[in-house]
């Protein structure tokens, strides 16, 4: 994504240039892996709800913990998200289903691509059926339970597991075998409706 964005506590030693800094080495994916991203942009309208969430973002890769608060909006019109580090913005994006304007942080690094996070993102909040219509040739999401997978060629490259039916209550868990890193994501709503919870089982 990738939405591995942030450092922990250490932030508040290290000062917000500091922190920007170190997010490339959170957000690098090994020079010798070849990239597999989706270039997913879903339009807003097919989430088939209207959310308003803050979050509290937890990466883990190689030993490593670092933190990210977001809040992100959507509608049938717009995809919405800002991204803040000791409560400074550094990350802000919009999508209208045609246009991805984005804004970032001068010291963000360019590792941290705002459409990996939106990816990301999509792919967790997004009902399957979205999903599926949209993949390229190759790819596979399933469903089963509070359990879903994403696969290139028969193999996995992302399992995200729900604490909930409904995708933004409680916590979600994306781990990337691609990339090697994990993601919590810890979701409080503001506003949701309608509800669009995860099916049971895949079709």
């Amino acid at each position: 994504m990738q939405l591995n964005l942030a450092c922990r506590s250490g932030w508040l030693r290290l000062g917000l240039p500091a922190c920007l800094l170190a997010l490339a080495a959170c957000t690098t994916a090994p020079a010798t892996q070849a990239p597999a991203r989706l270039g997913l942009k879903l339009a807003p309208a097919s989430l088939g709800a209207n959310i308003s969430l803050q979050q509290h973002l937890t990466v883990e890769r190689h030993g490593r913990v670092d933190q990210l608060d977001a809040a992100l909006e959507v509608d049938r019109q717009q995809f919405s998200m800002v991204g803040l580090v000791l409560g400074q913005r550094v990350l802000s994006m919009n999508y209208d289903g045609k246009t991805l304007q984005s804004w970032r942080h001068p010291m963000l690094p360019s590792q941290v691509r705002v459409e990996d996070v939106m990816e990301d993102t999509q792919l967790t909040l997004w009902p399957l059926a979205a999903i599926r219509e949209a993949l390229p040739p190759g790819w596979q999401i399933e469903q089963q339970g509070l359990r879903r997978t994403l696969s290139l060629q028969g193999e996995p490259v992302m399992v995200i597991d729900y604490s909930a039916p409904t995708p933004w209550d409680g916590k979600v868990e994306l781990n990337n075998l691609r990339y090697h890193y994990h993601l919590t994501i810890e979701s409080v709503s503001d506003a949701a409706a309608p509800a669009a919870s995860l099916p049971t089982a895949t079709p």
